[in-house]
């Protein structure tokens, strides 16, 4: 399905007047849910000083696009506005969306809004993306009109964070498609060098 650029940034105040620390905010999203997860790309670090290149390869993962899509696809039962999601996409991708601009601590994105496929997939318009640009990026954060989750999908960590209901969460945990375990936002989270 196809996104739009949202016409304000008003949908995202829930998640730029938070006050919670900025790494906690791009890596989970707005406090307050019941329960949080990871969504993990690549499997957590085994030693301190580790890198990214030294990970553990996982032959059945699906790759990180598809990750968020199926995340996104099992979330969608869980919420009463599945028809109308919003979108924050990182400017620092090197091209100029034209959404509004939503700004949180050392972070600033661009937001739209739309429906997915049921496969949970995602497209930006062609008039959207900078000329020639084929790509399609991750969102930064996902979430609902009626704030039943959100996904938070940080550049710089190797997973997402995702706030939920309980049920949500297990929905997750459940779906052999994810690499998914609880956590606690609020905890120092893995990270490679």
């Amino acid at each position: 399905m196809t996104l739009t650029p949202a016409p304000d940034a008003r949908a995202a105040r829930w998640i730029t007047a938070v006050e919670v620390p900025w790494q906690q905010l791009v890596g989970f999203g707005p406090s307050g849910f019941q329960a949080y997860a990871r969504l993990r790309f690549i499997p957590d670090p085994v030693h301190a000083g580790q890198s990214e290149s030294d990970a553990p390869a996982v032959p059945a993962a699906l790759p990180e696009t598809e990750q968020l899509q199926a995340a996104v696809s099992a979330l969608l039962r869980c919420t009463t506005t599945a028809d109308e999601l919003f979108f924050c996409f990182w400017d620092g991708w090197g091209f100029e969306l034209t959404g509004a601009g939503v700004d949180v601590p050392n972070r600033s994105y661009f937001l739209f809004e739309g429906s997915v496929a049921p496969s949970g997939a995602w497209d930006l318009a062609p008039a959207n993306r900078a000329p020639g640009q084929q790509w399609n990026p991750d969102p930064s954060f996902i979430w609902p009109a009626d704030h039943t989750w959100c996904i938070a999908n940080d550049v710089d960590p190797h997973w997402a964070g995702i706030g939920a209901s309980p049920e949500a969460i297990q929905r997750l945990l459940a779906d052999e498609r994810l690499d998914v375990i609880p956590t606690d936002p609020a905890a120092a989270q893995p990270h490679y060098r």
